[in-house]
C-alpha cells in the first residue's frame, strides 16, 4: 500500500490506462496548456506525460494527474472517497477512555494512528544531485499557461515553512512566478499558514512596524521595501515538486492549523511519510521529491506578482508578494517536473476540491453537527458557492448554519451559501435549483454579510474584503413568522409505482424505450 513516489504512481496510471504519453515536440510556452485543456475538458480526458519538451532534451513534464474521479480514487487507493470519510469518521467517534478496560481497547487505535507520523532518514532519491552552485530555474521545463500571464509559473509546489514561534511545519500550495534563474514570487495570499509564519517571523526581528503595515499591499509595482520597515530578516523556505499524489494531495486540502500536513499524507497513505532534511536551510522535505528547490524569503522584499489565468476562469490581477531567494537545487537524476493549469472548468483542480469537498465533510459535521451533506460544484471554483443540506430542528437554523461555514478556516471565502432540508439531494444541481426558487421568498430569506473575501475575487469592492450572501431555502415554520400552509410535494404513491414496475419491461419494449 502506498505508493513510494511519483514515478511508482506514474507507472500505476500507465497500468490502468490512465496515462498517455506524448512524443510528438511541445512547447512549455502555451503549447501544453492548450494541448491539456482540451484533453482536460474532455470525458476521461487522460493524465499526460510530455517527453518531447522544446528547448529540454530529455525532459518529461506530468500534467493532468488527479484530472478524473477514477485518478482521484487511485491515487488516494480507495474506490469511493467516501472511504475516508468513514475512516476520519471512526477516529472522531474515540471516546475518552472510562477505566482500565476501555485503555486496553483503544490501544490497536493509539498503535494504527503511531503509524502515519513522518520519519527523518539520512537521505532519499531527490539527493542524487545536489547543486549548491550553478544551478538555475530555467533547467526545467516550468510553463506558461495563459497568454497574458506575468511569465511562467510553477504552480504544483508543496512549499515548506516553520512556525517561528512553536517550530510547526507546514506544506502549502502557493504558485510561483520565476523572475530568472534564481528567484521566485511566493503567492501565499493573506490568509494563508505561510503568510502567517512570514508575519511571525517580521514580528520577531521588527516588532515596532509590523503590526500597523500591511505587508502584502497593493503597490505601484517593482521590487518595493515596506513603507516603515528596516532592510534585513530571512525566512527559510524549501519547495518540493514532484510528490506522491498523497502529499502533494496534502498540501492543498484545508488541514486544520494544528494538523501537520505530512500527517495528513501519513494517514492517507496508511504509512508514514519519508522525509530528508535540506542542505543549506533547517527544514524537512519528502525523500522521494522529484525537485527540491531551498532558499529564503527576504522580510523586506516585495515584488509584482502576476497577472495570472487562474481556477476562476479569469485572470487574477498583479499584485505584490514576497521573494523567494534559491540557495540550492536538489533532484533525482533525469526528474520528472509535475504541474498543472487552471482556468475554466472543468479542469483538474475541480476533481481535488470534490475530493477535499468529501474527505473533510466528517469534520465539518464535528463542528456544525445538523449538517447532511455538502456540495461545491466545480463551476463555483471551490469559494463563489455551497449547497447545504441540513437536518432543521429550530428556526432560524439556517441562518445559524451560514454563519458557522462562514467562520471555518477557509471556508470563511464562501460568496453565496445556498441552504436546503435535509431530503433534498445536494449533489443534484437541477433538485437543488428547483427546491431552491421554489422555497424562497428573496426579501426574506436572502441574508448579506461584509467580511474577508477571497484573493481571487475580482468582482469585491476591495481586494480581500467585500460581501457574502446566505440563502434560506428550507420549508419555513410558523415559528419563524410563516403562517401560510406549506404545499406536498407532488410523489406518486408506492403501491402505484409498484404496480408500474412490474409491468415496466414490458411497457418500455412497446415505447422503444429498452
Amino acid at each position: 500500500m502506498a505508493y513510494e513516489d511519483l514515478r511508482e504512481w506514474i507507472a500505476t496510471l500507465d497500468r490502468a490506462g490512465e496515462l498517455k504519453k506524448v512524443s510528438i515536440e511541445v512547447d512549455p510556452i502555451l503549447e501544453i496548456a492548450e494541448i491539456t485543456d482540451r484533453v482536460s475538458k474532455m470525458p476521461g480526458g487522460p493524465a499526460l506525460l510530455f517527453q518531447n519538451i522544446k528547448g529540454h532534451p530529455g525532459a518529461q513534464v506530468l500534467i493532468n494527474q488527479f484530472g478524473s474521479a477514477r485518478r482521484m480514487n487511485l491515487a488516494l487507493e480507495v474506490d469511493k472517497l467516501d472511504e475516508f470519510a468513514d475512516r476520519i469518521r471512526q477516529f472522531m467517534d474515540v471516546k475518552s477512555p472510562q477505566g482500565f478496560l476501555d485503555k486496553v481497547k483503544m490501544l490497536p487505535m493509539l498503535a494504527e494512528m503511531g503509524k502515519f507520523f513522518p520519519k527523518t532518514v539520512s537521505s532519499g532519491p531527490c539527493k542524487e544531485v545536489i547543486r549548491r552552485d550553478n544551478f538555475s530555474l530555467d533547467e526545467f521545463p516550468i510553463l506558461q499557461c495563459w497568454p497574458k500571464d506575468a511569465g511562467r509559473f510553477i504552480t504544483l509546489p508543496c512549499v515548506v515553512t516553520r512556525d517561528p514561534k512553536t517550530g510547526k511545519r507546514n506544506v502549502g500550495m502557493y504558485r510561483m512566478q520565476v523572475y530568472d534563474s534564481h528567484t521566485t514570487g511566493m503567492h501565499w495570499q493573506r490568509q494563508k499558514v505561510g503568510a502567517e509564519h512570514y508575519r511571525e517571523r517580521l514580528r520577531e526581528t521588527q516588532p515596532e512596524v509590523s503590526s500597523r503595515v500591511d505587508l502584502m499591499a497593493r503597490s505601484s509595482g517593482g521590487s518595493v521595501i515596506p513603507d516603515g520597515l528596516r532592510p534585513g530578516g530571512k525566512m527559510e523556505v524549501a519547495v518540493a515538486i514532484g510528490t506522491d499524489p498523497s502529499i502533494t494531495f496534502s498540501a492543498i486540502v484545508p488541514a486544520p492549523p494544528d494538523v501537520e500536513e505530512y500527517l495528513i499524507a501519513g494517514f492517507l497513505r496508511q504509512r508514514p511519510v519519508e522525509l530528508v532534511k535540506c542542505e543549506t536551510v533547517d527544514l524537512e522535505v519528502p525523500a522521494s521529491s522529484e525537485i527540491v528547490l531551498e532558499g529564503h524569503v527576504h522580510l523586506d522584499e516585495l515584488r509584482t506578482e502576476g497577472p495570472f489565468g487562474d481556477h476562476t476562469g479569469f485572470y487574477s490581477l498583479e499584485d505584490v508578494y514576497p521573494v523567494f531567494h534559491l540557495s540550492c537545487i536538489t533532484h533525482r537524476k533525469n526528474p520528472i517536473y509535475s504541474t498543472t493549469i487552471v482556468g475554466k472548468p472543468p479542469m483538474e483542480d475541480g476533481w481535488v476540491g470534490k475530493a477535499v469537498e468529501r474527505i473533510f465533510l466528517p469534520l465539518m459535521k464535528l463542528t456544525i453537527p445538523e449538517i447532511v451533506d455538502i456540495n461545491l460544484p466545480i463551476e463555483g471554483v471551490f469559494h463563489n458557492l455551497m449547497i447545504v443540506s441540513i437536518r432543521k430542528s429550530y428556526p432560524g437554523q439556517a441562518r445559524k448554519v451560514m454563519n458557522a461555514v462562514w467562520s471555518l478556516g477557509q471556508a470563511m471565502f464562501t460568496k453565496c451559501i445556498l441552504v436546503v432540508d435535509e431530503d433534498v439531494n445536494v449533489q443534484d444541481i437541477g433538485e437543488v435549483t428547483l427546491k431552491v426558487l421554489n422555497h424562497i421568498d428573496p426579501e426574506r430569506d436572502i441574508q448579506f454579510t461584509l467580511g474577508p473575501v477571497d484573493s481571487l475575487d475580482h468582482a469585491s469592492r476591495l481586494p480581500n474584503y467585500g460581501s457574502k450572501m446566505g440563502v434560506d431555502a428550507t420549508r419555513k415554520w410558523p415559528s419563524e413568522g410563516f403562517n401560510r400552509p406549506w404545499p406536498d410535494e407532488i410523489v406518486m404513491n408506492e403501491k402505484t409505482k409498484a404496480l408500474v414496475d412490474k409491468k415496466w419491461k414490458d411497457l418500455a419494449k412497446q415505447l422503444g424505450l429498452d
